[in-house]
């Protein structure tokens, strides 16, 4: 004899049916194997030095003719600056734009010669001459990308195509950078996969720093912060990671207490020369060990040579002059784990 059966409503139906599917937080978001299977690549990084498989720059274009006329040079500060302030330009002579190009393309044939993957910033806003520097308008973290907000008005409008590209690349947006916030992808490193620094100044403001410590505290990162001396513009300029234990700096430029704490997480500091100028410690890792470094920068390449890093050097003078240098020009997408 069947059993009766009693018949249940729709209502009902439904949720037994999803009290057999519950919600699944875990693994992660940015699980390596959770990032392939639904956003196609394990996107993100969580290191400065780490392998470097995948990076996004941006090629002078046409955006850079608005230099070639117009402006007006001032005395006091040696270079170029347009009446809107919308780019300046270091030394009495204006850019060449060929030669500027080449010297761009020479650091991407150096990258390729690593066996990085060289993704192009699509459409530049136009006028934005400063788009070179990829590495300011966005911070990648493991997982994903945070989009900054630009220190200063003329620099404003670099987001968008920065965050069209990527979102074009299938790479996760977890933040943009909102309200009263500042920040600029220079003034961040990181220090190892679970501690990262930024710098407070006028390019980056608290507000800032607060925010992308939230994201970061989400993956179990840290975050320092530390002042800017003087208007130095970020961090990349005074210190920049060249292998997991090491970092190139110019050290009267950081203040005691962060320079202990490096001590504390076993990073050595290597005083970069002063003759180097002001690019001497902007060189970008390529792996552990490893870093392009402007030509330029001789002196302080011997004193890494020294200390077993291999450096190899690309002519990068003309970007200097518009105010960046080789790490300026990159922003890693893809990192190998340390």
């Amino acid at each position: 004899m069947m059993n009766d059966q009693i018949p249940i409503s729709a209502e009902e139906a439904y949720l037994n049916l999803h009290r057999r599917i519950p919600g699944e937080p875990e693994p992660p978001f940015e699980d390596a194997s959770m990032m392939e299977k639904v956003w196609g690549r394990r996107w993100g990084l969580d290191n400065d030095v780490g392998k470097l498989r995948s990076v996004l720059v941006s090629r002078p274009g046409v955006e850079w003719e608005v230099m070639m006329s117009g402006g007006e040079f001032i005395e006091e500060a040696q270079a170029w600056i347009s009446p809107d302030k919308m780019w300046y330009w270091n030394g009495r002579d204006r850019p060449n734009l060929a030669k500027v190009q080449a010297q761009h393309d020479g650091m991407v044939k150096a990258l390729e010669t690593e066996g990085v993957e060289v993704v192009h910033l699509e459409q530049p806003q136009p006028n934005m001459t400063k788009s070179v520097f990829t590495r300011d308008p966005a911070i990648i973290v493991k997982g994903g990308a945070v989009i900054c907000r630009m220190g200063v008005s003329y620099r404003r409008g670099e987001e968008l195509p920065f965050t069209r590209t990527l979102a074009n690349l299938g790479m996760p947006i977890l933040h943009t950078i909102h309200g009263t916030g500042l920040m600029e992808g220079g003034s961040f490193v990181w220090l190892n996969p679970s501690m990262a620094v930024v710098s407070i100044g006028h390019r980056c403001n608290a507000e800032g720093a607060r925010q992308l410590g939230a994201v970061l505290k989400t993956l179990g990162v840290e975050l320092l912060c530390v002042d800017n001396t003087g208007y130095g513009l970020h961090i990349d300029g005074s210190l920049v990671m060249v292998n997991s234990d090491l970092a190139l700096a110019f050290i009267q430029d950081l203040p005691w207490w962060f320079l202990e704490r490096l001590k504390e997480l076993g990073i050595h500091t290597l005083d970069a020369d002063a003759k180097d100028g002001a690019f001497g410690v902007n060189c970008l890792a390529v792996q552990p060990g490893r870093v392009l470094m402007s030509a330029h920068a001789e002196r302080s390449a011997k004193r890494l040579e020294a200390a077993g890093v291999e450096v190899v050097m690309v002519e990068y003078d003309q970007l200097h002059r518009s105010g960046g240098g080789i790490h300026c020009s990159t922003l890693p997408l893809i990192r190998e784990g340390i």
